[in-house]
């Protein structure tokens, strides 16, 4: 195995005990039985369970930006952010539930700059781009873990009809 793959199947394993227990429960000895490699394995590639996170945090914003970055419009966008997270559902929970701490602060620089800037070229300024993100980001958590019987396209139309205006109670 290359050590690219190695890192992969790291960051797999991570990222899924980090879903179910949260980061400060999830130790590197689970992180390499769950990943099939020697905790000095982890080490090796990673230098401590903080520098594996922080590389996590960067490579799945990073695959992240990827995905939207093509997006041409709000409505591309939301589609795009949606279906990354229907993909990658653990790192949307993890990346919710962990990415505010003062630790991870280079992470939301990175999540700013890459990510939500997206969101800045078809919305105006201020909070609205981070508000898109944020509430795109829990509707997929939320279809995911509540409502995986509803389709991304529906999520979708009814999100684009929210920030279009055309919901009415």
């Amino acid at each position: 195995m290359t050590r690219q793959e190695t890192r992969l199947k790291v960051f797999a394993a991570a990222i899924e005990l980090m879903a179910e227990q949260g980061y400060t429960a999830t130790t590197v000895e689970a992180i390499a039985e769950r990943a099939g490699v020697a905790k000095g394995t982890v080490f090796y590639n990673f230098g401590s369970k903080e520098q594996l996170f922080a590389q996590l945090l960067d490579y799945g914003i990073g695959l992240l930006a990827d995905a939207m970055g093509e997006a041409g419009d709000l409505d591309a966008a939301v589609l795009a952010q949606l279906e990354f997270f229907a993909r990658y559902g653990p790192f949307a929970r993890v990346l919710l539930a962990e990415m505010w701490r003062t630790a991870w602060q280079d992470a939301v620089a990175a999540l700013r700059s890459r990510v939500i800037s997206v969101y800045e070229r078809h919305v105006p300024g201020g909070v609205a781009p981070t508000a898109v993100f944020g509430m795109v980001l829990t509707v997929s958590i939320e279809r995911k873990v509540l409502r995986p019987d509803r389709s991304i396209e529906e999520v979708h139309t009814e999100l684009m009809d929210l920030l279009r205006g055309r919901i009415t109670s």
